[in-house]
């Protein structure tokens, strides 16, 4: 099965041109290094949880919404030798401030357990 990797970020609503142009950019290096699909998500609807939601996960401020993203990799060791690569790449060298918050930025790589489709 799949590896994925998946990120939740805080974006300034004023940014999600800049967002989407710099993801626009970043999907074919991921592709060329090795992962099957990239998907970016705009939240348009994120309620806020009793304990805990996508929103508090990342402390997003007034003015910022979410975005949802994951990156599928046909495997986990293609995913780690392919990161590399990407992080390594001189055209994901960002020409000024990247349009999010990396430091709120929550990550993670999961393993797939079930992929059901109509």
């Amino acid at each position: 099965m799949s590896y994925i990797d998946g990120f939740v970020v805080p974006v300034l609503k004023g940014n999600k041109e800049r967002y989407k142009e710099f993801a626009t950019r970043a999907a074919p290096i991921f592709l060329e290094h090795g992962a099957l699909r990239m998907v970016e998500c705009w939240g348009t609807d994120v309620p806020v949880g009793k304990v805990n939601d996508f929103r508090t996960s990342v402390i997003a401020e007034e003015g910022e919404d979410v975005v949802f993203s994951w990156i599928e990799w046909p495997d986990k060791a293609t995913r780690d030798t392919g990161q590399e690569k990407v992080m390594n790449d001189p055209r994901m060298q960002e020409d000024g401030e990247i349009p999010f918050s990396g430091k709120r930025m929550i990550y993670g790589g999961f393993d797939v357990m079930i992929d059901q489709k109509a």
